[in-house]
C-alpha cells in the first residue's frame, strides 16, 4: 500500500510541476506549485522523515506560497479573466483527491494507533539521546535527505526568479 501511495503522490508532484510551468494564469500556476510542494511533503513522510515533511507543507506550501500569492495579486498579473481552474473537471478531480486524502489520513491514524500499542522505536530515541533532538533531525536531514532539501531550495529559487522576470516584463 505504501508503494501505491508513493506512486500516486510522485505522479501528483510531477503533474503539479508541469501545471506550474505550463499554466497561463499565474494563480493557477501557484496552486499547481502548492500541489507539488504538498506532494513532496507526503513523499518525505513516506520516507519516515516526518519533521521534514511537515515543515515542507507548513513552511513551503503554506507560508511562502501565500507570499507569492500576495506578490501576484500586488503586481496584478491576472487580467485575462479566463477560467483556468474552475472547470467541472478540476472540481471533480479535486473532490476525488480530497476524498482520497481523507481516507489516507484516517488509515494512517488507525495504523499509528496500532504502532503506538506495540511500543516506540528504539532508533529515534537512541539518536535523540546521543545527539539531542535537534541534532538527530539535523543528522538525518543533512545526511540522508540533503538532495531533496536542496532540490526544494532550487525549485523555490527558480520560482522567485520567474516571478521577478514576469514582474519586470509588465512594468
Amino acid at each position: 500500500m505504501t508503494e501505491f501511495i508513493w506512486w500516486v503522490f510522485a505522479a501528483l508532484a510531477i503533474g503539479g510541476a508541469a501545471g506550474m510551468v505550463g499554466g497561463r494564469n499565474p494563480v493557477a500556476s501557484l496552486l499547481s506549485l502548492v500541489l507539488t510542494l504538498f506532494s513532496l511533503g507526503v513523499l518525505f513522510v513516506l520516507m519516515q522523515a516526518h519533521f521534514i515533511g511537515v515543515i515542507q507543507i507548513i513552511v513551503y506550501a503554506g507560508a511562502i506560497m501565500v507570499l507569492f500569492l500576495f506578490v501576484i495579486m500586488l503586481l496584478n498579473l491576472g487580467h485575462d479573466y479566463r477560467t483556468d481552474i474552475r472547470n467541472v473537471g478540476w472540481i471533480t478531480v479535486g473532490s476525488v483527491l480530497a476524498g482520497f486524502m481523507f481516507w489516507l489520513i484516517a488509515r494512517t491514524f488507525l495504523e499509528f494507533e496500532e504502532l503506538a500499542v506495540s511500543g516506540p522505536g528504539v532508533l529515534p530515541e537512541a539518536a535523540a539521546e546521543e545527539h539531542g533532538v535537534v541534532g538527530a533531525i539535523a543528522m538525518t536531514l543533512f545526511d540522508e535527505y540533503v538532495v531533496g532539501f536542496e532540490l526544494v531550495a532550487l525549485l523555490l529559487l527558480a520560482a522567485i526568479i520567474g516571478a521577478m522576470l514576469l514582474a519586470k516584463r509588465r512594468v
